[in-house]
């Protein structure tokens, strides 16, 4: 196992974390797990370790992510990943007949390395891939519409030193190159990306899309796609024009306004007219039994919480309770005056004191005696009326 990693990966790591804000260094963790994974082949105990020392977090939090993502490989994998689909579309056609075929064939189970390092066999839920299954991916490069014989084909060519061409993609590369490009580098190999091209189903959609006119609005297929620069620049450009065709502001005038009846209509500090002011929108007046007040709805005061507030107004004590608190009544005795601000802590006070709180071991309310009664039949053996031996679990309960 690798326990230091070469300056290459070290610099490219620094290169991975400028690519994010000082204060967000933590997500360029998941390129540098690919970073790691390109040099060892899959994300080892020295990986999880070099990612948590350059992002400044410990192993538990990285070892968190790197469990939860199946393209990071947590033990030694072959060069080719083989992937093959065995969710429902592809099973349908046939993908489990290939993956049992290509398990047999390699002497590998799922997630196994044959024994030469060559190729990790796994089946895979789902490869979004559909219209061209059964598919499967080597290193994540698909090969459509395979069946058994054709995938022992590509497995052979690979073992043999080969490298069998996608359906669609570019040309093969080992599972090290690949992770180097999911870590945001470009892959260097000579005409890497110069071959491949798109499968027929998408061409279908293309196509259809061109008969029958389908297109975003404004989309223009000439318009090449300017560079960052080019892009920024004419931002700039659009910008200074937006504020170049903004009206002067206008200027304050010396001269009064006239009002509708010909005198002068209020102006301020700059002498500009100020609008007239509507008059206060005002509602149609409550009824006095819809909050229970006769007193006009106000909101509660908002130096308090909402839970202080809420309390005040339940609270049945002239003292405390908020009068003019929206839906809120104070109570009266009867005669239209509010009671004293003590009655309310006064009848709580004789309430606690006429209900005396449980003893030791018995329920509040139980009486002792029944209690008593009880634990002698027990002891005793007999039923209430003394006849016999008896359930005196039973008789206990009856008491």
């Amino acid at each position: 196992m690798t326990t230091t990693f070469t300056d290459e990966t070290r610099e490219r790591a620094r290169d991975i974390i400028a690519r994010y804000p000082a204060d967000r260094s933590r997500s360029a963790l998941l390129p540098l797990l690919h970073l790691v994974q390109a040099e060892e082949g899959y994300v080892s105990p020295a990986g999880v370790a070099f990612c948590a020392e350059v992002l400044g977090l410990n192993k538990a939090q990285v070892g968190a992510v790197a469990t939860f993502y199946t393209m990071y490989k947590r033990k030694p994998t072959g060069d080719f990943l083989v992937s093959v689909c065995t969710n429902t579309m592809c099973n349908v056609l046939g993908g489990q007949e290939v993956y049992d075929t290509l398990a047999e064939h390699l002497g590998v189970g799922h997630d196994e390395t044959t024994a030469d390092g060559t190729i990790t066999l796994e089946h895979a839920e789902c490869l979004a891939a559909c219209d061209y299954g059964p598919v499967m991916t080597v290193n994540y490069d698909f090969f459509d519409g395979v069946d058994a014989s054709t995938a022992v084909g590509v497995v052979d060519e690979l073992r043999a030193g080969g490298r069998p061409m996608p359906t669609r993609g570019a040309r093969l590369c080992t599972l090290k190159e690949m992770a180097v490009q999911l870590a945001g580098f470009a892959d260097e190999r000579d005409g890497a990306v110069a071959d491949g091209g798109p499968g027929e189903p998408t061409l279908r959609g293309l196509r259809l899309a061109q008969q029958h006119n389908v297109s975003v609005p404004g989309f223009d297929p000439n318009t090449p796609i300017r560079s960052k620069a080019e892009a920024d620049k004419a931002a700039a450009e659009a910008k200074a024009k937006a504020e170049a065709a903004k009206p002067a502001p206008v200027e304050a005038s010396a001269a009064p306004v006239k009002g509708g009846d010909g005198a002068s209509a209020p102006t301020g500090a700059a002498g500009v007219a100020e609008p007239a002011k509507p008059a206060e929108a005002t509602g149609p007046a409550k009824p006095a039994d819809a909050s229970g007040s006769t007193t006009r709805d106000v909101k509660a005061p908002d130096d308090k919480s909402p839970q202080v507030r809420t309390a005040e107004t339940r609270q049945p004590d002239a003292g405390t309770a908020v009068p003019d608190a929206p839906g809120t009544k104070v109570p009266t005795d009867g005669t239209g005056t509010a009671p004293e601000a003590g009655d309310a802590r006064a009848a709580e006070a004789a309430g606690v004191a006429a209900n005396a709180p449980a003893g030791d071991g018995k329920p509040a309310g139980d009486e002792a005696g029944a209690q008593e009664r009880n634990l002698t039949e027990a002891k005793a053996g007999t039923d209430a009326d003394g006849t016999g031996p008896a359930d005196a679990n039973e008789t206990g309960a009856q008491k």
